[in-house]
């Protein structure tokens, strides 16, 4: 692996990215696991190139880990407090790696790259979860999907950028009509508020809330779903382009 140092990229600039995801009623993101000893896992992340946009960079980073694209992608926050750097991971890392390593610590031009501190530009994706074939680069034991209730503990602040993640979703359904990217093409009114009692963690009745999303129109019905009796199907529903 080439040394970022090395590499034309911005300094001090990353991008985490919150790779959203929805099955079985259930809101998932995508994390991979470090492919060292010891539990570290960390959001999608990377660097800038110089020449590179920054919408590019995270578009790049999540083709590399999806293997789609054409992916949803909102940018929602930078972090950025004054003591954000990986000195803590990076040593923990060293410590319990000293054969893959140890000689880290004596090449300071890669070590203070790596531990300086980082701006980070956030971004979250929404993406069809049965699209996504999940790709680990060569940093990765696995990369996985996680349940927002059994997030593992990431490094750094990566476990807060996906609750500000979940935070500024919930901010832009109403404006952006974002949340329909969960789904496949076609879905039923039923899949809509399941999604939406997903996303924000509270029932609604279903009345108001069919009512609510008609009236967006926003939604282009479709024939009825085909269950054996015609007369009780839903309607399916596609996202108008």
């Amino acid at each position: 692996m080439n040394n970022p140092s090395q590499q034309n990229y911005i300094h001090q600039v990353s991008i985490d990215c919150v790779i959203f995801g929805y099955h079985d009623r259930q809101l998932k993101v995508l994390i991979p696991k470090i492919n060292f000893k010891g539990d570290f896992w960390a959001l999608p992340s990377g660097f800038v190139y110089q020449d590179e946009d920054i919408d590019q960079a995270a578009e790049r980073i999540l083709r590399e880990r999806t293997g789609i694209s054409n992916i949803y992608l909102e940018q929602f926050h930078v972090f950025g407090k004054a003591d954000r750097n990986s000195m803590e991971f990076l040593d923990r890392l060293i410590e319990l790696n000293p054969e893959k390593l140890g000689e880290k610590r004596h090449k300071q031009q890669e070590y203070d790259w790596f531990t300086q501190r980082f701006i980070s530009i956030g971004y979250y994706a929404l993406v069809d979860i049965q699209k996504v074939i999940p790709q680990k680069t060569g940093l990765d034991e696995s990369i996985e999907w996680y349940t927002l209730q059994e997030l593992p503990a990431m490094i750094m602040d990566h476990n807060r950028i996906v609750a500000s993640a979940l935070q500024a979703l919930r901010s832009d359904l109403d404006e952006k009509l974002n949340a329909f990217n969960l789904l496949p093409e076609t879905f039923t009114m039923k899949e809509v508020q399941e999604l939406y009692e997903t996303i924000f963690d509270k029932p609604f009745v279903r009345t108001n809330f069919q009512k609510m999303i008609l009236d967006l129109n926003v939604l282009e019905r479709l024939e009825k779903k085909f269950t054996g009796a015609a007369n009780k199907a839903p309607y399916l529903y596609t996202f108008k382009k």
